[in-house]
């Protein structure tokens, strides 16, 4: 309460819309489709976030161009985004917790919205790099509510279907991407790539003022560990330099050794600070629930694999004489299949629960990376194994998501879903590391070149999601349990 009376001068001085959650217009709330209507609003946030991932390394080449950049810097307009998205899911989501999710959502459109245009405006590289960073907190504020905001909207055994749907609009943002910012950098120019985020913001801004419900539980302490954020981002930030040295970024060896040293000692300095601290970021009991632990394991395996052909598939085709038009046709599939997978595995799979779910969708995944160990990489193969690959993913995503929602009590749903994200993020930079590095440590001659070692690395994280699916089980207690 002293709280709350401390905060009461500041927040009158903010419009009541900036700090306070709207209900929804009675019609809106009393139809029999409201918990649909709140679904697709997410699903806009779903496909803009990955319309966006898959759109901006399309304009290195002209950034380079326009900034007289090296390659290099150039990199940082992803990395300096990634970075700042995965330091801040954890954190915004135990806010979200407290505030309100949909308030907190919609507050990340509009960051989002706004630090697109000024991306389209920025007038030199380091400009655009510090936008990109307040887009990625905007993103940030969207992905860690998204999970959250479909799960408490849908009635119960409706989930998966939902999480399914917001899994298609993710699936057709990512196949969109490379055909979309094609177009618009060759036509309008690299400004416009950033600049088509704006319309869908607001129009997502309106639609989520009127359509998403408020937060009906809420958790206890508004107090945030600040000093656990700070743990958390220099652990994150450290590790995924860390990779991303490790294939390639330019830094000495004893560079990328020293940044692991920090990422692991941030990483026991936080989980210490969480266990003393009176009101932590993340409660670690909700890691010692198996549906939690086993599902995140899961969720950054199957990120990894279905991130990694993106670039393992251009490489491949493009180095045996194929256009990067037709490259992009291929990899295509792979998005089309997700979506497939997440929206028709609910009614054809009806009968089956989420953990068996998994463990076909995994096995899907693993089956079809390791027949492509002994097929021929040639475009039509790469195209069916690509789309069997990107229907199991479809399969277990959802599924998945939905296990670990279900173990995880109502009121820390905004730390589940950034749980769920920062998984999904870290599974993003892995894959494309893992592959990057395989292809320039594997050997250039014989049956196992550095493709078929980038294949068997995807084959492996495969099987730790098949592992991490079959591990997974229900929450101690039922639905939406209490971790230990």
């Amino acid at each position: 309460m002293s709280d709350q009376l401390a905060e009461r001068p500041l927040l009158r001085r903010l419009p009541a819309v900036l700090v306070r959650e709207r209900p929804r217009p009675h019609r809106v709330r009393e139809h029999p489709r409201a918990w649909w209507l709140a679904v697709a609003t997410v699903c806009f946030g779903a496909f803009m976030g990955q319309l966006d991932a898959s759109v901006v390394t399309l304009t290195y080449g002209s950034l380079r161009g326009e900034f007289g950049a090296s390659l290099a810097a150039v990199e940082w307009v992803s990395l300096g985004y990634l970075l700042t998205l995965v330091a801040l899911l954890i954190p915004v989501g135990r806010l979200s917790d407290a505030r309100g999710r949909k308030l907190l959502y919609l507050h990340g459109f509009g960051v989002f919205a706004v630090a697109s245009a000024a991306c389209g405006l920025a007038p030199s590289l380091p400009a655009l790099i510090a936008f990109r960073v307040v887009q990625a907190a905007g993103a940030a504020m969207m992905q860690a509510n998204s999970v959250a905001l479909v799960v408490t909207s849908a009635p119960s055994g409706r989930t998966r279907g939902a999480l399914g749907v917001q899994a298609a609009a993710q699936a057709l943002g990512l196949a969109l991407g490379p055909t979309v910012g094609g177009a618009l950098v060759s036509t309008l120019g690299w400004r416009w790539v950033f600049g088509v985020n704006v319309p869908i913001g607001i129009v997502a801004l309106v639609a989520g003022h009127y359509l998403l419900p408020r937060t009906r539980e809420r958790s206890e302490s508004r107090e945030l560990d600040r000093a656990g954020a700070v743990l958390l981002t220099v652990a994150t930030t450290a590790g995924l330099l860390g990779v991303s040295a490790a294939s390639g970024l330019p830094v000495p060896a004893w560079g990328v050794v020293a940044l692991f040293a920090v990422a692991v000692a941030g990483g026991w300095a936080f989980a210490a600070r969480q266990r003393r601290a009176p009101s932590p970021l993340l409660d670690l009991g909700l890691l010692r629930v198996r549906a939690v632990s086993a599902g995140l394991a899961g969720a950054l395996g199957a990120y990894l694999v279905l991130f990694g052909p993106l670039v393992l598939v251009p490489i491949v085709l493009t180095g045996r004489g194929s256009s990067e038009l037709l490259a992009g046709l291929v990899l295509t599939a792979l998005p089309a299949g997700f979506g497939l997978g997440a929206v028709g595995a609910d009614p054809l799979l009806r009968g089956m629960g989420d953990r068996a779910r998994g463990v076909l969708g995994a096995g899907i995944a693993a089956a079809s990376l390791a027949a492509l160990l002994f097929l021929p990489l040639s475009p039509g193969w790469l195209a069916a194994q690509s789309a069997v690959l990107g229907l199991g993913l479809g399969v277990f995503t959802p599924a998945n998501n939905a296990l670990i929602m279900k173990a995880v009590p109502a009121r820390w749903s905004g730390t589940g879903g950034g749980l769920v994200n920062m998984a999904r993020s870290l599974g993003t930079a892995l894959g494309v590391a893992f592959v990057t590095l395989a292809l320039h440590l594997g050997p250039d001659g014989g049956r196992l070149d550095g493709t078929h070692w980038a294949i068997a690395v995807l084959l492996a994280a495969a099987l730790v999601t098949v592992a991490a699916a079959w591990a997974a089980t229900g929450g101690r207690n039922g639905v939406r349990g209490e971790p230990g």
